[in-house]
């Protein structure tokens, strides 16, 4: 069925409203996957909050003009499947890399983090970087740890003076 003027320009829109609020973007080859395949991977994409969507090349072009994920218009070549997260950015690179170990015929072709191009290979490093959540109580721990080890400090000298009463203590009642 060919797409008529109208539905080109609104997904043109619709790609390019999720392109100016993603943070990160994944292109995949998905040649290799079956259509029972593709939608696990819709499935798996929407439990990610990750925006997922197959569209012609020059429909992508046209979308990511005006976004910071302009550079990523020379890897756009064949048919691809783009991935957008949203709040996240190693949300898509996850997905991708966890329904590639499970799943062969999905192939990077490239990602970028905002507006910084990057090579598939470096893949793995950007689905290791830790989810918001993670990344806050990092965060909290390292900024709790002065305080904690400030007030250890502060009782230390009445809990040695406990520990010492105490050994004085059983020393007398043995002797």
């Amino acid at each position: 069925m060919a797409l008529t003027l109208e539905n080109k320009k609104a997904i043109v829109a619709e790609v390019a409203a999720k392109a100016s609020s993603a943070q990160s973007l994944v292109v995949a080859d998905y040649r290799g996957l079956s259509v029972s395949q593709m939608g696990e991977l819709r499935s798996d994409a929407r439990k990610s909050d990750v925006y997922l969507k197959v569209v012609r090349n020059t429909l992508a072009r046209r979308a990511l003009e005006g976004s910071h994920f302009v550079c990523m218009n020379e890897a756009l070549k064949g048919p691809l499947v783009l991935a957008f997260s949203g709040e996240e950015p190693s949300a898509a690179a996850r997905l991708i890399r966890d329904f590639g170990k499970k799943h062969d015929g999905l192939e990077v072709k490239a990602l970028s983090i905002d507006g910084r191009l990057l090579e598939a290979n470096e893949l793995e490093a950007v689905a290791k970087l830790p989810t918001k959540d993670e990344a806050i109580s990092m965060l909290l721990s390292v900024m709790q740890a002065p305080i904690s080890k400030l007030v250890r400090t502060l009782a230390e000298p009445q809990a040695k003076l406990v520990r010492t009463i105490a050994a004085v203590k059983t020393q007398k009642e043995a002797a």
